[in-house]
């Protein structure tokens, strides 16, 4: 049902979108904070991990 349901020009689409609702300004603060926010998360979930085992 899903097979064909995501293409590459979907993902063009996507971009253009961001890039009139953000304007070419904010786009790579936005990706600089997002690369952040999943640093901390992976150090966080990599922190648990190691505190459950023994």
């Amino acid at each position: 049902m899903l097979r064909n349901a995501f293409q590459p020009w979907h993902l063009v689409l996507v971009l253009v979108v961001c890039l009139l609702v953000f304007g070419s300004k904010r786009l790579p603060d936005m990706a600089r904070s997002l690369g952040r926010s999943m640093r901390i998360l992976k150090s966080e979930a990599r922190a648990l991990r190691s505190e459950d085992t023994p």
